[in-house]
Formats: structure tokens, C-alpha cells, sequence
């Protein structure tokens, strides 16, 4: 039973770094409706922008929130200066320059910093609790809180507020917002700057496991990917909890299914891609699109 407990615990906080960056794409898509695949790529720079500030003494919670802050500004230039030039065209030509940017920060940071791995502080203790013979590290639990935070926050954000609804508007018909007198351009800086703060936190939750490195979030992308098309490119609440079922799946396959073992787990989100499509394709908690004609 402790083995059961701590791999569900485990999967949960794997989940959780998923779900962070799930959340950016998911915000990104409700104010633009792009999918943005440059969100692994500023999460990794907002890492390093975190650790750089670590090295100058300041404490590991104030640099993650300077991080944040610089990568909202980030995120607004991004969508002024380079895909505002692509909103409203062809969505595979803003596709491609998502991947476009995703490259260019990747090899940005390696420039920068060197493919070197480095070392980032936790944000929480590396200590240990026993739960139910469990033995679980603290920062999985606190992973697992900071998500659940988030996630209340956005499901407040774009269902309980103006700019949360503005930004929905804007997504669903820019044209129509701009007659009803809203400021398109600044909603959509503000989506952008949002979900670049959403990936700062996804980097600074998953740097401290793994190591600092250019390409430390790619497989984390694949999987945030996985949880949006699962739970619903509608549903902020729909791709945490797809992203903590993949966690926890992935764990639980490992162990149990012998024919699965640690080698073959990867394949889990993409056997639930699968079943999902078929049985309901507007993901687990999404919502129909209706197109009148």
C-alpha cells in the first residue's frame, strides 16, 4: 500500500509540472487561440533568468518572482513584435513560427549559459514526510499545491472576471470584440505576458528535479501537449487533472504492467490520446464547437 501511495503522490507531482505548462498553453489559446509551441522554450529561459538572478545572492522565492514579472514583459513583446504579424493569417504559418521561436530561445539560452548543466535551488525543503508508510518529499506535495493554486486562480480568472471574459472574446472573434470597443492588442499582450508567467513557474518547479539545461522542458512539452488534447483546450480544471492522470498512469503502468516496465510508459499518454479522440474529440472536460453556416 506505502508503494501505491507513493507513486500516486509521485505521479501527481510529475503531473503537476505538465499541468504549469498545459495552463500557459491553454491561457495562450483562450486569448489568441493559437497553440503556442515556444511555451517550453520561455519557461526555460525564465529558468535560467531565475538562476542567473540566484547567483547574484538574491533569495531563490524573490528571483522566481523577478522571473516571472521579466517573463510577462517577455511574453507581451513576443506577441507585439512577432506573432501579431501572424494572428488572423494562416494557424499553421503561426504554428511554424512558434516552433521558429522555440528553436531561437533554445539556442539562445545555450549561448548564453552552455549546454552545461546547472544546478537550481528548490523552492521548497528536501525533506520527507510518512504518509500511510509512504515516504513523500516535500516538494512533491508543494509542486502539487502551487498547481492546484494556479488552477483555481485561472478557472477564477476566465470564468468570474471582465478581463478573463474580454480575453475569451477576443479568442473566439477579434473582429466582433474590436466593435464592442475592446482593446485587442493590449488583451492579447495580456494573454501572452499571462501564460509566459504560467511557464517562468513550470520552469521553476521543474529545474530544481531534473538540471538546468536548454533542453530540460522538450519532454515536458510533449506531455503538456498530451494533457490539452485530453482534457480540453477549454477547460483550465480539464488539462490539470489530464496531466495528473498521465502522472499517475505512467507510474502505476511502470510497476504493475509488467509488459509496460519503465521503458514503455511513454506510451501511456499517447494510448489515452487515442481513446479520447475516439470517444469524445473535444478532449475529456472540453466544450463542442458549434459553426453556424
Amino acid at each position: 500500500m506505502g508503494t501505491f501511495i507513493q507513486l500516486v503522490i509521485d505521479g501527481l507531482s510529475t503531473g503537476s509540472i505538465y499541468a504549469a505548462l498545459a495552463l500557459a498553453i491553454v491561457l495562450v489559446n483562450q486569448a489568441t487561440g493559437l497553440i503556442n509551441f515556444a511555451q517550453g522554450g520561455m519557461a526555460v529561459l525564465s529558468a535560467y533568468i531565475a538562476w542567473q538572478l540566484t547567483q547574484f545572492g538574491i533569495p531563490v522565492l524573490l528571483a522566481i518572482m523577478l522571473s516571472i514579472v521579466v517573463s510577462f514583459v517577455l511574453g507581451a513583446i513576443v506577441e507585439r513584435f512577432l506573432i501579431r504579424k501572424f494572428e488572423g493569417g494562416d494557424p499553421d504559418t503561426a504554428v511554424v513560427v512558434t516552433i521558429g521561436l522555440l528553436t531561437l530561445i533554445t539556442g539562445v539560452c545555450a549561448w548564453i549559459w552552455s549546454y552545461n548543466n546547472k544546478l537550481f535551488p528548490s523552492l521548497f525543503p528536501l525533506e520527507t514526510v510518512n504518509i500511510a508508510g509512504a515516504v513523500i518529499s516535500v516538494r512533491s506535495l508543494g509542486t502539487i499545491f502551487v498547481i492546484v493554486a494556479i488552477m483555481l486562480l485561472l478557472q477564477l480568472l476566465f470564468v468570474g472576471t471582465k478581463l478573463g471574459l474580454a480575453l475569451r472574446a477576443v479568442a473566439i472573434n477579434p473582429q466582433s470584440a474590436a466593435f464592442s470597443g475592446m482593446p485587442v492588442g493590449r488583451l492579447l499582450m495580456v494573454g501572452w505576458g499571462l501564460a509566459a508567467g504560467l511557464g517562468a513557474v513550470a520552469g521553476a518547479l521543474v529545474a530544481p528535479q531534473l538540471t538546468l539545461t536548454p533542453g530540460m522542458m522538450d519532454a515536458a512539452l510533449v506531455y503538456a501537449l498530451a494533457a490539452v488534447i485530453i482534457g480540453g483546450l477549454t477547460s483550465p480544471i480539464g488539462v490539470v487533472v489530464a496531466a495528473w492522470m498521465i502522472g499517475v498512469l505512467e507510474n502505476l503502468a511502470a510497476v504493475y504492467v509488467p509488459f509496460i516496465g519503465h521503458d514503455l510508459k511513454i506510451a501511456v499518454p499517447f494510448i489515452m490520446i487515442f481513446v479520447v479522440l475516439i470517444v469524445r474529440p473535444q478532449g475529456l472536460f472540453g466544450r463542442k464547437s458549434v459553426v453556424r453556416v
